[in-house]
Parts: C-alpha cells; sequence; structure tokens
C-alpha cells in the first residue's frame, strides 16, 4: 500500500534562510518534483525586484532564470537551482525508494510531502535523513489504497489500530483486552486507550467528511 508522509524541515537546515532573513514574509512553491533540473518555483513577495535580490543573496541557491510574475498577486516565477542541503535531502528519500511530490516554503519552514511505495520505506527514509542530520517533523502519514483513498493517520495510530483489529480488539465479543493488548505492545494501558481513540476519531472524521450519504445498514 502506498504511504504519503507530509513533513517540515527549517529552511536554516535545508535552504533558503537567507532570503527569508531579508523578507520575512516570503513563501515559495516549488512547480513539479525535485531532481537535477532547476524547478520553476512560485515565489510570493512584495515585488519582483526585492525578491530576486533577496534569492541572488542566498547562498545556498542559484536563480537561473526569471520567468515571469503577476505584480498584483505579487507572485514571481524563478527557475531555481538549490545547493547541496536540498539535493542530498532529495538523494536520501530516492534512495529509500521515495519521491517529493510537492515542496513549500513558509515561515522558514520547508513543507513537504513525499510518496513511498512501502510502508517500510518510510522507516528507512527517516533513518537517513536523521543519520544526516535533518530535523524532520512528521505532520501526516496516510496510506493510500489502489483506489486512491487515503488514510488520515499518524505511523503510530496506524500501526495500533492494524494490531488492535488483527488481534480481534473490535470483534463482537472482544477476543482480547485493552489491557493485554497493551502488554503485546509493550505500551502502558493508558497510552493504548490514547493511540486508539486518537485513530478511532480520525476514522471516523475522514469517514465524515468523505461521504455525503451513509451506506446501507448490514443486518
Amino acid at each position: 500500500m502506498t504511504t504519503v508522509v507530509e513533513l517540515e524541515v527549517p529552511s536554516d537546515r535545508l535552504g533558503a534562510s537567507r532570503a527569508f532573513e531579508q523578507i520575512p514574509g516570503l513563501e515559495f512553491r516549488v512547480d513539479g518534483g525535485l531532481g537535477y533540473v532547476p524547478p520553476l518555483v512560485e515565489v510570493c513577495g512584495p515585488d519582483r525586484r526585492a525578491v530576486e535580490s533577496a534569492l541572488e543573496a542566498d547562498p545556498s541557491l542559484e536563480v537561473v532564470a526569471t520567468v515571469g510574475g503577476n505584480a498584483r498577486d505579487q507572485r514571481w516565477l524563478f527557475q531555481i537551482a538549490f545547493g547541496r542541503d536540498l539535493n542530498l535531502f532529495a538523494q536520501l528519500v530516492s534512495e529509500a525508494n521515495g519521491v517529493i511530490v510537492t515542496a513549500g516554503v513558509s515561515d522558514r519552514t520547508w513543507s513537504l510531502e513525499l510518496l513511498f511505495e512501502r510502508r517500510a520505506a518510510v522507516s528507512r527514509a527517516y533513518e537517513l535523513l536523521d543519520r544526516y542530520d535533518f530535523p524532520v517533523t512528521v505532520r501526516r502519514m496516510m496510506s493510500v489504497d489502489d483506489t486512491g483513498v487515503r488514510s488520515t493517520l499518524t505511523e503510530t495510530q496506524y500501526e495500533t489500530v492494524v494490531a488492535a483489529y488483527e488481534r480481534g480488539y473490535f470483534d463482537v465479543p472482544r477476543e482480547v483486552t485493552l489491557r493485554e493488548l497493551a502488554a503485546e505492545l509493550d505500551v502502558s494501558h493508558q497510552a493504548l486507550s490514547e493511540r486508539l481513540r486518537r485513530g478511532q476519531a480520525a476514522l471516523v472524521s475522514e469517514e465524515l467528511l468523505d461521504r455525503s450519504e451513509p451506506t446501507a445498514e448490514k443486518r
């Protein structure tokens, strides 16, 4: 099952921090993936010359070309070659059989969406990023099945709910108690209870948002 991971990395580790020092409200959005070819980057800033000056003063990137922009929306399009840190990040994700789907920067923080074909590859990517001192904060992890349906759960919530389901915790009558399941997972009774509640809340929220009409009740 494909896994989508949304995470954040500070700009002082990934790049563009100097530009943010000059224009604190600067925002980036990378069009397309990050790879060997410098991508097109939409930059939101006060005016083209100020933005271009801030970008050119940042040693972590190079403005390859100024493509265009819209003065009314204060959005400018550049082709930008990013430096060693972002390229290393992309390389590590690739080594873990992952792909950077989207990337953007605001409030001095990079927000990225990564795609992995196997959930085990997520752990591999995290190990590699940690080894090279990338301070990653995972905001959301979703499993996507062959139909494109996403499960909005964190990795811990996903693993806990799956374990509870496989052991018969949700069966009627239950095949395992909360305390027994907590012992098997080597967590406290309270911690397991909180994980299950949050996981169930995420699933219920997703179900209510995605369905306009309930399915027929099974009897």
